[in-house]
């Protein structure tokens, strides 16, 4: 038998990763500054694409929140 489907706390699951995700790229951001001249072209453009995945999760994590929120409404 399978669960039933709990949403009453989806909103707050998504902002909890919204954080986490904007941690990590002020994080990857701050590495970035730091170590700028100690490492290599390859690992700087490693970075600077996961933060740009992570610009992109965030936004899509945003977007779950608005639908959430307008589900809960309804």
């Amino acid at each position: 038998m399978a669960k039933p489907d709990d949403r009453s706390d989806n909103v707050e699951k998504l902002q909890d990763a919204i954080q986490d995700t904007i941690e990590n790229f002020r994080e990857g951001q701050d590495y970035l500054s730091e170590h700028a001249d100690e490492i290599s072209g390859e690992e700087e453009a490693q970075i600077e694409a996961k933060n740009q995945r992570r610009l992109h999760s965030i936004q899509g994590f945003r977007e779950e929140v608005k639908d959430e929120a307008d589900n809960a409404k309804e």
